[in-house]
């Protein structure tokens, strides 16, 4: 059969240890031999990171703003530790951090449902969606540890010069400071890419913050989305059947549990980060997990929502054979390839993905998977495949299915 021709290069971001071991176990075997992959490849493995001074993870994401869609695999960010385990320069941020906030998206995280693999919340039918904003906060904070007794403030110098001051706190003793922040068009672009996502899936959305508690910063955040629905979204949310709200984050954490599914959560940058793994693993697994970055600009970059899986790393450079769960980053690749084709109106690559993403469900749920989900399927006797053995299994389902 004919490869699948492309028009159009996907931005492809390679990363680390097992996951990039399984990168190239994904590509040899589900993609490159049914499509003639066009891709402008990126090394943001940390060696090449630290060779580079970083300018790589730059480079990428501004070519995924050229060409509209990448797909990225899960990156090391390096703390003391891997500093001195890969004799770094220095101590580089987060990749994803960098990405997101010069592509200015919104992180939408949803678990893959397969029969067997029940979630803990016995209410739960349905995926729930977590939009996480990826700008900001916590992330970007400034932080300094005091020594003892002084004041602690909060100063603005505007441009022309004049000060703003409100006192933080007066201390007595040691302790600690965080600044952080939030700029509207960012937010704005938040609320946004969130009701264009509800629209396009069709589902609710919520968000939700702690106003009551923050009465300036959190509540700038309701402030915009409820302007972005009033003056946007509200005529084509009432015409779609679906609604928005929002509620405090503590209300949406004790709504959630009882919930059925089948809505989108917004949160805000930390939030959204603990938030995604709570579901992730109430669903089943974080390795299970649909991401995608969506830009108001018209970008997209789909990844795994885990890590490097570093313990499996150390045991396949022994030698040792691993049962590492690859579907998250297989998940990676084929919302990366249906995006492509829909820009580039191309079926047969949006059919391939359809067919690819259904393979990998149909062989976990025929009883064959990797020895995470083993441990917590409801599958009599399932068969523990090690990770080539698992790509390996969801290829035979691939070409006996479709190709």
């Amino acid at each position: 059969m004919d490869k699948i021709q492309m028009k159009t290069p996907l931005v492809e971001m390679d990363g680390d240890e097992m996951t990039r071991v399984l990168w190239k176990m994904i590509k040899d075997d589900l993609i490159l031999p049914f499509i003639d992959l066009k891709s402008e490849y990126y090394d943001l493995g940390l060696e090449s990171r630290d060779k580079t001074d970083d300018k790589v993870t730059i480079d990428s994401a501004k070519a995924a703003m050229k060409y509209g869609v990448a797909v990225k695999c899960a990156t090391i960010t390096p703390n003391a530790a891997r500093v001195k385990e890969y004799n770094l320069k220095k101590m580089y941020k987060s990749p994803n951090g960098t990405i997101r906030a010069m592509l200015d998206g919104t992180v939408f995280r949803a678990p893959i449902l397969v029969k067997g693999i029940e979630p803990n919340v016995r209410t739960w039918k349905k995926p729930i969606t977590i939009a996480r904003h990826a700008y900001g906060d916590v992330y970007k904070a400034t932080e300094m540890k005091v020594s003892g007794p002084g004041k602690a403030e909060l100063v603005f110098t505007s441009e022309d010069g004049i000060e703003t001051r409100q006192t933080i706190f007066d201390f007595d003793c040691p302790g600690v400071i965080q600044g952080q922040y939030n700029i509207e068009p960012s937010i704005r672009s938040f609320a946004k890419s969130c009701f264009t996502y509800a629209l396009e899936k069709g589902e609710d959305l919520w968000f939700a913050t702690k106003d009551t508690i923050s009465k300036s910063y959190d509540h700038t955040f309701k402030d915009i989305f409820q302007e972005e629905y009033d003056n946007v979204y509200k005529d084509a949310f009432e015409k779609k059947g679906i609604t928005y709200f929002y509620t405090l984050i503590d209300d949406a954490v004790a709504r959630v549990m009882k919930s059925e599914g089948g809505f989108i959560w917004a949160c805000k940058n930390y939030d959204g980060d603990v938030m995604s793994d709570m579901l992730s693993s109430a669903f089943g697994s974080l390795a299970m997990m649909t991401s995608v970055l969506v830009s108001p600009h018209g970008y997209f970059e789909y990844e795994a929502a885990h890590g490097t899986v570093q313990r499996h790393y150390y045991k396949y450079l022994k030698g040792e054979k691993t049962s590492t769960n690859s579907v998250a980053t297989i998940f990676a690749w084929t919302g990366a390839l249906r995006k492509r084709g829909e820009l580039d109106n191309i079926p047969a690559l949006q059919s391939f993905a359809d067919a690819l993403e259904k393979a990998v469900i149909d062989t976990i749920e025929s009883g064959k998977m990797t020895g995470d989900l083993a441990r917590i399927t409801t599958i009599a006797d399932p068969t523990v495949l090690d990770s080539e053995g698992f790509i390996l299994a969801v290829r035979d389902t691939l070409e006996k299915e479709s190709f």
